[in-house]
């Protein structure tokens, strides 16, 4: 497969930037096993993953994400913090890759106005289900204030090309770290540059964190030089 255009991500890469573990994203996209006892027998229940990665993994020999997933990680990461069940936010994918026709509906821009309605719908159809008990059944007394969840400042930053996240600002008022798919396989980089903030911040601890020499190696501005170091130590507190 060819990842131009497409970003790529190891897991440990992608979970930083999510903020998430790197074991629990790779339930959500691979799925796992585990033992379950019934009656007097243990037997071995699979659990899908949410979605197909953009890369096979059997293809490329490890696992690897692209930039739609990332953004798409995000989203169910929020959701799970807010304590939505990850059966509900599976029915919620599935019902907004129906309505949206996208393999990644949770970064559609769509989603933003459109997806109140498909997690109601998607709380509903869990409860009736019935697999699960007492607080998820009782809809009155468990209300998900979506808004809360797909607020705006979690689509803060990401822009878009016919609906679909085209680049994402995960500084978004600074602006000037971009992680763009199509550039530096997604990785962050300082826009103006395309220089990636892991470089300079390698280039900053090599030169006994002066700023103004990685400036002139790299000719950029001592101001890129820190939002780069500040952005990467973050990223680094983030593993």
């Amino acid at each position: 497969m060819n990842p131009f255009g497409l970003g790529m991500y190891c897991l440990a890469d992608a979970a930083k930037l999510v903020r998430a573990e790197p074991r629990t994203i790779r339930r959500w996209l691979y799925g796992y096993a585990y033992t379950a006892r019934r009656g007097q027998e243990r037997e071995c229940r699979q659990v899908p993953p949410l979605w197909s990665p953009q890369y096979d993994r059997e293809e490329l020999g490890e696992a690897v994400i692209g930039f739609q997933d990332l953004l798409e990680l995000r989203v169910v990461r929020e959701f799970v913090t807010h304590g939505v069940p990850l059966q509900v936010v599976r029915r919620c994918l599935q019902t907004a890759r129906e309505v949206f026709g996208s393999d990644h509906p949770l970064a559609n821009h769509r989603f933003v106005t459109d997806g109140a309605t498909i997690f109601a719908d998607s709380l509903e159809a869990e409860a009736r289900a019935g697999e699960h008990d007492g607080e998820l059944l009782d809809l009155r007394s468990r209300q998900y204030a979506f808004r809360s969840i797909i607020k705006d400042s979690l689509y803060a930053g990401i822009e878009y090309e016919n609906g679909r996240a085209r680049r994402w600002y995960p500084q978004p008022r600074s602006r000037v770290v971009v992680v763009d798919p199509a550039c530096q396989f997604g990785h962050p980089m300082i826009e103006s540059c395309g220089v990636p903030t892991a470089a300079l911040y390698s280039a900053f601890l090599a030169e006994g964190r002066q700023k103004a020499a990685v400036a002139r190696l790299f000719d950029v501005s001592p101001r890129e030089v820190e939002v780069a170091v500040r952005f990467e130590e973050q990223f680094l507190q983030a593993a």
